[in-house]
């Protein structure tokens, strides 16, 4: 218990700092490189990434290490914790100058997320939890909404699966895109949604830290077989996800289930 109360402390003092250091770029016309196919990495992620890395492995040499702008090596696979990292967690719509980016930083012990920090700069809100100990956003206990129709829901989401939602007569009360799949989750945490939803090809350092700020505070994050997810594996993605409220996850399911159907395990990328 108190190695976790110390780790949490750790890590929420480090995505604050990565986060004030990305903000010192953000609408500032950072340079932007493409890596992979398509996706865009600027100057700003890997300034945050830098320091988080440097940061956190000197005060936990003994840890693994998962990063999105760090080269993967098997040697996380043997370490009985695990960092993994976003430093920019909605890269696109920080270039975009939108407010809903962060910065995620989880530690995983075995194959589950055991203490988290999201921190949302442009909007001064931080995320934190310890596993067995509830969540909390700047100071107050999160819980998710106690919504059980979904008739009237506040759902979010990539565009399919929104539209899938409408074709089915789900009359939503609010329909909300944004770029960070980690903030997105984190707003069912909060109870400010209902449903939230993914396409298949999020990596886990997308999900590790609101996986257990969504749990912590009562709802849950799963995929499509309504399996919890799981962590630090050889292959860190996962495929098409939901969260949110417990009385909920059935139905949505069934519904993105549909939407997803004829498609791959895995899109090529994840929103």
């Amino acid at each position: 218990m108190l190695d976790r109360t110390a780790d949490l402390e750790l890590i929420v003092e480090a995505a604050q700092e990565a986060g004030r250091i990305a903000l010192g770029y953000f609408k500032r016309d950072p340079k932007v490189w493409i890596k992979g196919a398509s996706s865009p990495v600027s100057e700003a992620d890997l300034a945050a990434d830098h320091y988080l890395r440097t940061t956190l492995m000197a005060a936990r040499p003994d840890y693994g290490w998962l990063s999105e702008e760090t080269a993967d090596t098997p040697d996380r696979l043997g370490r009985r914790r695990v960092f993994v990292v976003d430093p920019i967690d909605g890269t696109r719509g920080f270039i975009d100058g939108h407010p809903d980016w962060c910065v995620s930083v989880a530690i995983v012990e075995a194959d589950t997320p055991a203490a988290a920090a999201l921190f949302a700069p442009v909007r001064a809100e931080l995320f934190e939890g310890v596993v067995g100990q509830g969540a909390r956003l700047n100071g107050a206990r999160l819980a998710v909404s106690g919504r059980n129709r979904m008739e009237g829901a506040r759902i979010a989401g990539p565009a399919r699966h929104l539209r899938a939602m409408s074709a089915r007569g789900m009359d939503a009360t609010e329909r909300r895109f944004t770029p960070s799949l980690a903030y997105r989750f984190a707003l069912v945490s909060a109870g400010r949604v209902d449903v939230a939803t993914a396409r298949p090809g999020a990596y886990d350092w997308d999900l590790a830290a609101v996986d257990l700020l969504v749990h912590e505070a009562g709802g849950t994050l799963r995929d499509l077989e309504g399996a919890r997810l799981r962590f630090n594996g050889a292959e860190p993605r996962h495929p098409a996800l939901i969260a949110s409220t417990p009385a909920l996850a059935s139905a949505a399911e069934t519904i993105i289930a549909e939407a997803e159907a004829g498609r791959g395990a895995l899109g090529s990328t994840a929103s």
